[in-house]
């Protein structure tokens, strides 16, 4: 499948902003299941944007805005080719031992709620990594209700199993706690989902689960649609929780009240088109946002 992505995150502030430092987490790598065909960040503000690599393999641009201002626009640009590999993901960049992903953290930490929902679900079939898994993704596919607006970035998977909804962030950090409890490594995966009901236009990105099974590798599981991960989904960063993989972070001096909106559209391409090559970004613009973003949403 090739999938064109045009991501716009605009801010707006109430006064100018000053000392603009965005960390954005917006650029996919080249697996089995996808290949960057083109892709470009266009920051509205002349900056600084710098290319790294982070601790888990993640691209990132670090962006410095020159002179303070009252707005900014990331644009995202670009088309994947995907694959259909069964939700298994080979080939990507791994930098840590895969026992790294058994760590809690303050957003995925399981109550005891949770722990007592993940044995139930695995007591009730074949112990082995896989079978269970699957159970788990159904479990909190039905557990936990699809609803924007009852929880935030900072919400922790114990307090959205609590309350039964929430957007894609939160039902990935209750599998994520429920698969650590059962001693299983998993992470966190921020990226694009293509949907097939027709809805080109959306909120926000999209998160899902990788877990490790032996003898398979790791294996992507999205609870917030409750299949394993396919061709529709493009992978971006990966991280213990949403704040290790989010699409921007970051820091600003003054600037007042901030608003943030944010254009996506994630279409299928059904024609060829001329690729430019891989990894194109602008090195002229800028970027912005301070505290958190919009992924998880989508």
């Amino acid at each position: 499948m090739r999938i064109r992505i045009v991501h716009d995150t605009v801010y707006t502030y109430q006064q100018p902003a000053r000392g603009l430092i965005q960390i954005l987490r917006l650029t996919p790598r080249d697996h089995d299941g996808q290949h960057v065909r083109e892709w470009r960040i266009e920051p509205s503000v002349n900056g600084r944007l710098t290319a790294r690599e982070d601790g888990f393999g993640n691209l990132v641009h670090w962006f410095t805005a020159d002179d303070p201002t009252d707005a900014l626009t990331v644009r995202v640009t670009g088309e994947i080719e995907t694959f259909e590999t069964s939700g298994v993901v080979r080939g990507a960049v791994e930098r840590l031992p895969d026992l790294f992903y058994l760590r809690d953290t303050p957003l995925t930490e399981a109550s005891a709620e949770l722990k007592a929902f993940a044995e139930k679900v695995a007591g009730k079939g074949e112990r082995d990594a896989l079978p269970m898994l699957h159970r788990l993704l159904a479990a909190v596919h039905d557990a936990v209700t699809f609803e924007p607006g009852p929880t935030s970035a900072s919400t922790s998977a114990a307090q959205a199993f609590e309350v039964g909804k929430g957007v894609c962030q939160d039902l990935t950090h209750i599998f994520l706690a429920a698969a650590r409890h059962l001693e299983i490594p998993s992470r966190y995966v921020s990226g694009y989902f293509r949907r097939d009901d027709g809805a080109d236009d959306q909120k926000a990105g999209h998160a899902w689960a990788e877990s490790l099974v032996p003898g398979l590798g790791w294996i992507g599981f999205d609870p917030a649609n409750g299949i394993s991960a396919t061709e529709a989904h493009v992978r971006v960063a990966v991280g213990l929780d949403y704040l290790g993989a989010a699409p921007i972070r970051g820091s600003r001096v003054g600037g007042g009240t901030e608003t943030l909106d944010v254009a996506l559209r994630v279409e299928q391409v059904h024609s060829q088109s001329q690729s430019q090559g891989h990894g194109q970004q602008s090195q002229s613009q800028s970027q912005s946002q301070s505290l958190g973003q919009s992924l998880g949403q989508g």
